[in-house]
């Protein structure tokens, strides 16, 4: 299966994996890499470029557990002016990773062809039928993290969410992504388009994230392309007790065990890392 985007880029998924390269446009990114400077994100998505990503991801409101949100003017004022630059001088995708239908809408216009939502269309409903509209593919993201605690109080080694109860972790995870298909092939968007991603680090624990990185197989049955999103995550953090400047080798396992289970796409930070990594794994997975 194979999809043309803009950028004249055809993706042949499940003949190689896509590393997508993360530029943070925030302040407060768990990761310690975000930038506000134009210049320099722009400088940023380049050398991603350079060093293997397929596409890249433009963020300008932080994720982390017990982030402050922002506001949709101060989320457009990061993000446009960077997607504006970067799709003039970038030859891969740009991912605007946003939940705000208005962001994506000015993102897309901006130049950005793929549309990540952390919430899959469930935080802002029109988002589906932005991403119809503009005939572009949205990342559907599984997240329970309204509903689960969050326990910072390991400051070195960052929050991680606590006590979030599921029947079955990839039963739940299979059948609420199937809601957030059905709502995005409603609102109109194809389902070539679709993209799905079982949303690591999003309201589950430590255990639930290691137990979902083991059976991500298992969303294969639902017929899309997997994103997965393990980079520097809090789950590898509490597995090796390291803060997030020292979660590169574990990230890297995290990635190769992700692909070796079906990813299409791996989001990280550290693309050209994962890059090596990924053509290794490719070889012996896909041959």
């Amino acid at each position: 299966m194979s999809k043309r985007l803009s950028h004249g880029v055809n993706f042949e998924w499940g003949k190689k994996t896509y590393v997508m390269g993360i530029v943070n446009v925030t302040p407060d990114s768990f990761s310690g890499d975000g930038v506000l400077d134009i210049e320099e994100a722009v400088k940023q998505g380049v050398q991603m470029e350079k060093d293997g990503a397929g596409m890249l991801d433009i963020g300008g409101e932080s994720t982390r557990p017990g982030s402050t949100p922002v506001s949709q003017n101060e989320e457009l004022a990061r993000v446009v002016p960077i997607i504006t630059r970067l799709a003039r001088e970038v030859h891969v995708p740009i991912s605007i990773d946003t939940y705000k239908a208005e962001v994506a809408r000015q993102a897309v216009a901006a130049g950005a062809s793929i549309i990540n939502d952390v919430w899959g269309g469930r935080m802002e409903p029109e988002i589906l039928r932005v991403a119809a509209e503009a005939g572009v593919p949205i990342v559907l993201m599984h997240n329970r993290s309204q509903t689960a605690l969050v326990d910072g109080s390991l400051t070195a080694t960052g929050g991680r969410y606590v006590g979030v109860e599921y029947k079955d972790l990839m039963g739940d995870i299979k059948a609420e992504l199937r809601e957030q298909i059905d709502a995005a092939l409603a609102a109109g968007v194809a389902k070539e388009h679709v993209i799905i991603d079982p949303g690591i680090g999003f309201g589950k624990t430590v255990e639930q994230n290691l137990e979902l990185v083991n059976r991500l197989g298992e969303l294969k049955k639902l017929g899309y392309p997997i994103l997965v999103g393990p980079s520097r995550k809090s789950f590898v953090g509490y597995t090796l007790d390291l803060p997030a400047s020292e979660r590169l080798e574990g990230t890297l396992a995290a990635v190769a065990l992700c692909i070796q289970k079906g990813a299409d796409i791996v989001r990280v930070h550290d693309v050209k890392e994962a890059d090596r990594t990924r053509k290794f794994v490719d070889a012996v997975v896909r041959g």
